[in-house]
């Protein structure tokens, strides 16, 4: 592997910074993280700033809107960023990581023209409608029902942990459309307006006072056919494209995050002498080991993405390690600011969200199914 920037790159990468110096000192103060409508602004106006940059889509196919540059150039523009401080894609995170890729992957010249522009110039946001309150890990076990009525789909059922739901416009979609065929074969991904007669969105709470997460209502809903991406009963291998992109390369800014949080977290230990603990040395040299091979993991995921067009099983190898070593993180983000965590905003917030990471986009356990049967060829478990 490739571990020194070419001319080009080291071109790029100094022209990023430069951007990055100007533009992020013009920007206004993040809003609460409660008011919902003022991040949706925040996040789409940052996004807009990207695409007239020319930074939106780097490694997105040209025909989909995007740069088409190769994965070095995108990893670049990861670190970069990242480094610098630079907002996160926010409420768009499912639009831009998860939806998009999928309708570049999978979608018609048609839907290609009509969602993925929209996204990357950060005007239009996405919602992910997959979980249900009986079908979370086993996510074949949906029951949301879509009848064919003509040029169009009737929707009915509801979903939970719909991310964004609040400030959407548009929701990743899975639903049944064939009830009496083996769960993994009767199911169709649609897109569907958020805004459509019979959808109803109910904030969820979550355990850090926030509401990202919603349940979803959906009361006949009418989704036309043009809107499903892939043949009607394909959602399942269309949804493992999607979850792929999700485990694979949708976290590859928090890796990047994470080894700045081990170096910050170091600093603090060297100001108030807790640096002498060597069983808390021990345990930051490993953390800073472990996000070190997942952020070199996370390359490979970028670079095997660029060339199969999805990202394979590292995917999920990614995933499994990164959501156990950030919980690990925040543990010891807790020893060393101490009474201090539980009054800082930020540090309570991050290590709370921080338990859902072995659950959200697959459990730990499925994770270890995956690498199980896809990686070493062991047989499925009975």
């Amino acid at each position: 592997m490739k571990l020194g920037d070419t001319p080009a790159e080291a071109d790029f990468r100094g022209r990023l910074r430069e951007w990055l110096g100007k533009t992020l000192p013009e920007l206004p103060a993040a809003p609460d993280p409660g008011d919902w409508p003022g991040r949706r602004a925040y996040d789409t106006a940052w996004q807009r700033r990207l695409f007239d940059a020319g930074y939106a889509g780097l490694h997105w196919p040209v025909d989909a809107g995007g740069k088409g540059v190769g994965p070095s150039m995108h990893l670049i523009f990861l670190e970069e960023t990242e480094r610098a401080g630079a907002p996160y894609v926010g409420a768009n995170f499912v639009g831009l990581l998860h939806a998009g890729p999928t309708v570049a992957t999978e979608g018609t010249p048609e839907q290609r023209a009509r969602f993925l522009p929209p996204i990357l110039r950060g005007e239009e946001i996405w919602c992910q409608g997959f979980s249900e309150p009986d079908a979370g890990s086993d996510l074949a076990a949906l029951r949301t029902r879509a009848v064919r009525d003509g040029d169009a789909y009737v929707v009915t059922g509801s979903k939970i942990w719909t991310s964004h739901a609040e400030v959407a416009d548009w929701c990743e979609l899975l639903v049944r459309t064939d009830p009496d065929a083996p769960k993994h074969r009767g199911i169709t991904w649609l897109a569907m307006r958020m805004d459509a007669p019979g959808v109803t969105v109910r904030p969820l709470r979550t355990l850090a006072g926030t509401t990202e997460f919603a349940e979803l209502f959906l009361d006949e809903v009418r989704v036309p056919v043009g809107d499903r991406l892939g043949a009607e009963n394909d959602g399942w291998r269309v949804t493992m494209v999607t979850l792929s992109f999700e485990r694979g390369t949708a976290f590859a800014s928090e890796a990047v995050a994470c080894r700045r949080e081990v170096r910050r977290l170091a600093r603090l230990a060297r100001a108030d002498g807790a640096f002498d603990d060597l069983e808390l040395r021990r345990e930051l040299a490993l953390l800073s080991a472990e996000f070190t091979a997942l952020w070199r993991l996370v390359q490979w995921n970028v670079s095997e993405a660029a060339a199969r067009g999805v990202p394979g099983a590292g995917g999920s190898v990614f995933k499994l390690r990164f959501s156990e070593a950030r919980q690990r993180l925040h543990d010891v983000a807790a020893r060393v600011v101490g009474a201090d965590a539980l009054l800082d905003g930020p540090w309570t917030a991050q290590r709370l969200q921080g338990l859902s990471y072995t659950i959200a986009a697959g459990t730990s356990q499925i994770q270890r199914n995956i690498v199980a049967q896809r990686l070493l060829g062991l047989p499925k478990g009975r």
